[in-house]
């Protein structure tokens, strides 16, 4: 219903002489790639995270991904987040319609400088993801927030309220969370079971899913993955789809605790 809303205005538009803005190009997906740099991430994990979209977005069956859609043709933009203080866009919107815009866009992200912040809000990110849906001048026929960390929401509003709004206003939140055994350089542990709190509290939507990667090193495997479902435009199947996951009968953990182990919060909530 979205596609033909989105035919007709434009068709009206040209009926009426109106123009859609130079830059406007109707495209199968605008996705907002959202990164974790917070500070339980280290400079080495944060250049492992971004060599992986770097080949990923690169990658001949991503873009043959891209141009087998409707359109041929998708929205992108990267951004990375940490604590509601940071939000920065990395590389604005660029339409990738095959190998030398996918390597146009890379070579941008490539050639950023990086950084790592404080803090963990996820809510933060998603906020920051709507926003960036709103200034995209490519209209598309779907939207997505991808959202990749490793570890739960500690800062900022409560994950699950920012979730709920993007889904609502229509966007779908897929997840990518990082697991590892690695103590943060104030010694905390990661959280048990991040996959399930990803699963419960931050993806949402027609289609949702989460893919996992074992480690930083597994990260590139993963976002390449995760990249051709998403493009490719997943609908929930009937039968379980290999390596994304799915229900579990672990204890999951509740969708405030990143906030009951923050030191600034403690045991309040």
């Amino acid at each position: 219903m979205k596609w033909r809303v989105i035919q007709f205005l434009a068709l009206t538009l040209m009926l009426s002489g109106a123009a859609l803005p130079a830059a406007a190009e109707v495209v199968d997906l605008e996705l907002v790639l959202a990164v974790d740099i917070s500070g339980s991430i280290d400079r080495e994990e944060a250049q492992l995270q971004r060599a992986g979209y770097v080949q990923a977005l690169t990658d001949q069956q991503v873009v043959r991904t891209i141009k087998a859609g409707k359109l041929g043709r998708i929205a992108v933009t990267y951004v990375e987040w940490a604590g509601t203080h940071y939000q920065t866009t990395v590389v604005d919107w660029t339409v990738i319609d095959g190998p030398a815009s996918a390597a146009a866009f890379a070579q941008k992200l490539a050639a950023a400088p990086i950084h790592t912040q404080m803090w963990t809000s996820i809510s933060g990110a998603i906020e920051y993801g709507m926003v960036k849906l709103q200034q995209s001048t490519n209209p598309g026929r779907r939207r997505v927030i991808d959202i990749s960390g490793d570890g739960p929401n500690n800062d900022g509003d409560f994950v699950t309220g920012l979730r709920n709004r993007a889904v609502a206003a229509g966007i779908v939140i897929n997840g990518l969370p990082i697991i590892n055994d690695r103590p943060s350089p104030w010694g905390m542990l990661p959280m048990p079971d991040l996959d399930l709190y990803y699963e419960d509290c931050v993806i949402g939507g027609n289609g949702a899913f989460l893919l996992v990667a074992n480690s930083f090193q597994d990260f590139g495997r993963a976002i390449r993955r995760k990249l051709i479902l998403e493009i490719a435009d997943p609908q929930p199947d009937p039968e379980p789809r290999a390596g994304v996951m799915l229900a579990s009968t672990r204890e999951r953990p509740p969708c405030n605790a990143g906030e009951r182990r923050s030191p600034r919060i403690g045991d309040e909530l």
